[in-house]
């Protein structure tokens, strides 16, 4: 600093604070150490919201009664939060400041965590990063009147498509959506009944996959299909950042849903009836199976199967461990198994067991107490290997299971904190 007077005063919402000005330098709060370097009022203020030159006075309009107790981690090393004041303020207090919340005590770590486990004010990467796109294309855009309707108008329909409670037209859309989703979903569950095609197909017919749209099971298909593929289409087209939108898993799922119809069809129309039919019979079926993924689009409109996404991919780690648990366990138990039931005597052995593999099957249906009774030990040293399997299941299945419990609790809350909001703002749509 190399102005002002030797002594400098801090007030912090009414509470002044004197110290010389050597030891501004070296103050453990970063917004205060900096006024050290300031080379003109301009950067002084830059720091602080006003500053008087004749009193060498820097003015901080922020919490005085926080800053009283940062200035006791400062004196004494130990930083708690202040009584009767919300943990986030003062969280807030302490990123002003320059302070992190390693700095805090344990005990209020904790606290901060459950506070901000339970309100949610953080928000995921990419509803950020919408904002600041957002905010980025309302400056870019603002000079532009007629482009700036334009951005406006595809915004909409992009939140429209997107988010199912941002408005009145994205809730009849969603449900909508769901109908064809449904409909779907009981036609193709209804075309697998023996007696469905029994009528118009007989005997070799009915194991071919005809792809008719004469009839009215395949005029509804081709219907919803049409919804689907045009609805994924105007998403895409709507959407700002296409590469990123394939990206997206709920869209590749979409893909994955409509495709498998047209490849069918398409097979359908080359081979005809020919013999070549018969044998892409397989394939046709597989495809049309793939359909099923038509369910996993609900997701899009419930928030339990989104809460059960969001809780995979941030438990993916948790899942790897119980999976590595699961296989460790399967291999030693397996091959204790197979030799105690085949292993020691080969021609009185349980045939059940004859092999390792065999045995990590009856291994896995035990420890996840599951017991389809298939297979058994018949020997009393593996019967006690059997108990001590399904014991040692419920154990290492339950390790992982309280942080994918506590991870579930946390992405519902969350989903749903965005939900509110969504709600919020559609409530206000529809009373203005």
């Amino acid at each position: 600093m190399k102005f002002g007077k030797s002594i400098c005063i801090l007030n912090v919402g009414g509470t002044k604070y004197t110290f010389p000005r050597d030891v501004i330098k070296d103050f453990p709060l970063r917004r205060v150490s900096r006024l050290h370097s300031c080379a003109s009022e301009k950067e002084v203020l830059e720091v602080c919201d006003d500053y008087d030159r004749e009193r060498n006075e820097f003015f901080f309009d922020r919490h005085s009664e926080a800053f009283g107790f940062i200035m006791l981690y400062v004196k004494y090393g130990k930083l708690r939060f202040v009584p009767q004041m919300c943990e986030l303020s003062f969280y807030n207090e302490m990123i002003y400041w320059g302070l992190e919340s390693s700095h805090l005590e344990f005990c209020c770590q904790r606290r901060l965590d459950d506070r901000m486990s339970d309100t949610y004010t953080y928000f995921s990467e990419e509803d950020t990063k919408t904002e600041d796109e957002l905010r980025g294309h309302d400056v870019l855009e603002r000079p532009a009147g007629a482009r700036r309707g334009s951005a406006k108008w595809l915004e909409r329909m992009r939140r429209t498509f997107e988010e199912p409670t941002s408005s009145v037209a994205a809730q009849i859309l969603a449900s909508v959506s769901v109908i064809f989703v449904i409909v779907s979903m009981v036609i193709l569950c209804a075309s697998t009944l023996p007696d469905w095609k029994t009528a118009e197909n007989k005997s070799v017919e009915e194991h071919r996959y005809t792809e008719s749209l004469e009839d009215p099971s395949g005029i509804i298909e081709a219907v919803c299909i049409g919804w689907f593929t045009a609805e994924c289409i105007v998403r895409f087209i709507v959407s700002k950042d296409k590469c990123e939108f394939v990206k997206r898993p709920l869209n590749i799922i979409d893909l994955l849903a409509i495709t498998p119809y047209y490849v069918s069809v398409l097979m359908t129309v080359l081979t005809g009836e020919n013999s070549q039919l018969q044998r892409a019979g397989v394939t046709l079926r597989v495809l049309r199976m793939m359909r099923i993924f038509w369910v996993i689009k609900l997701a899009r409109h419930f928030l339990g199967l989104q809460t059960l996404g969001l809780t995979l991919k941030r438990c993916y780690r948790e899942m790897v461990m119980l999976l590595v648990f699961i296989c460790v366990a399967m291999a030693i138990f397996g091959a204790l198994a197979q030799l105690l039931e085949h292993g020691l005597d080969l021609e009185m052995g349980n045939e059940d067991y004859a092999s390792i593999p065999a045995a990590c099957w009856w291994v896995i249906i035990s420890m996840t107490t599951v017991g389809y009774g298939d297979m058994y030990p018949i020997t009393m040293p593996g019967r006690v290997l059997g108990g001590l399997c399904v014991v040692s299941g419920i154990v290492l299945l339950a390790l992982p299971i309280t942080f994918i419990y506590h991870s579930f609790v946390q992405c519902y809350h969350e989903l749903k904190f965005r939900s509110a909001r969504c709600t919020r703002s559609l409530s206000a749509e529809f009373l203005n």
